[in-house]
């Protein structure tokens, strides 16, 4: 059972929730968010729903739910939700692109890669300052300084930032410059990590660990929500499976079973799944064809230059296939293609 407070309950109201529910034997668990009070509460099911919390001062909500990841369960709410970041939504009405380097290497090199993406039609930006790396020779990011860069681009080209965060202690830092804090595959059973960005106060893209099942997944997703926080999308990046010939293995399915399983928007990860350009295309189509809301790609201006995954990452002609795909595909599902808040001219990028 999950009880949701009203905005303007108090401490008292919770405070009498919680009595109520240890007085009839349950074991009651608080969580503040930025937005909402959440009371979780574990206990015989039978005497738990004799009670009735509903009338007591200060509840907005009381959901009983069967499933163990209760407030990101289809079961919480019967509709796919929409996330809006930085005015732009990701969600059952929308296919929203999201798109640009994988790592942050220069201001030039990031602004350029941005002009790409949103040429493209991509609504977000994406950009690495922090780079978790399976070697700890590979380049790891630039840091505090990718993150100005990636905000100064960013403001510049109209596109809100998306950026991946590694270590809690990071987590207000790297909010201040991004508009969505990104938790990767590596990261995905972080649970510190996940706590920490349920209470930061900006939407999360929570990618599928490498290994993860559906159910391991959405109770990562239930971490972040337990703050208080339900401006959650998932995204599809490829699991490792017995197959060599590409990086990672697209679960396709994934997409229509988590859509049945929960009410959180899902996009695809075809750069990461494939780990090669001349996959990402069709791997694209295929996710979008299967019902995602969207899609996060690499994109580059010098592929054979990049730092980090070049092979993978989109230009020229490739890009423009993948823009032209983008553009047509949201009409024959009834979607429409989200677009910036804010989208700027190229007399205003000088």
């Amino acid at each position: 059972m999950v009880i949701v407070m009203a905005p303007a309950g108090g401490d008292s109201d919770v405070a009498e929730v919680v009595a109520h529910v240890e007085a009839a034997g349950g074991a009651a668990f608080v969580s503040r968010g930025v937005n909402r009070t959440i009371v979780g509460v574990v206990g015989d099911e039978r005497v738990l729903e004799s009670i009735d919390l509903g009338h007591l001062p200060g509840v907005a909500e009381v959901v009983r739910i069967t499933s163990p990841y209760k407030l990101v369960s289809r079961e919480h709410h019967v509709g796919t939700s929409t996330v809006t970041v930085g005015g732009v939504p990701i969600g059952p009405d929308t296919v929203t692109l999201i798109a640009g380097p994988c790592a942050v290497e220069t201001p030039e090199q990031t602004l350029a890669a941005a002009l790409m993406a949103r040429d493209a039609g991509a609504a977000l930006l994406r950009g690495g300052a922090y780079k978790p790396r399976t070697s700890p020779y590979a380049f790891q990011g630039l840091g505090r300084e990718g993150l100005r860069i990636l905000a100064e681009v960013s403001a510049e080209v109209g596109l809100p930032a998306v950026t991946e965060v590694v270590d809690a202690a990071d987590v207000d830092l790297v909010a201040e410059h991004a508009a969505m804090l990104q938790v990767g595959a590596r990261n995905m059973q972080n649970f510190t990590l996940l706590q920490a960005v349920g209470s930061a106060g900006r939407p999360v893209l929570l990618k599928r660990g490498l290994t993860a099942t559906y159910e391991e997944w959405l109770m990562a997703a239930e971490y972040i929500a337990q703050r208080g926080n339900l401006d959650i999308v998932l995204c599809e990046r490829g699991i490792r499976t017995y197959e060599t010939a590409t990086r990672n293995t697209l679960d396709v399915a994934a997409v229509p079973m988590i859509r049945s399983m929960s009410h959180l928007p899902i996009i695809v990860d075809p750069s990461h799944a494939a780990g090669r350009r001349d996959l990402v295309l069709p791997l694209a189509r295929a996710g979008l064809a299967a019902g995602a809301d969207g899609l996060i790609v690499d994109v580059h201006p010098h592929p054979e230059a990049a730092l980090v995954d070049g092979a993978q990452a989109l230009a020229g002609a490739s890009l423009a296939a993948l823009a032209a795909a983008v553009q047509a595909f949201p009409a024959l599902t009834g979607r429409t293609l989200a677009v910036p808040l804010v989208r700027l001219g190229e007399a205003e990028l000088t």
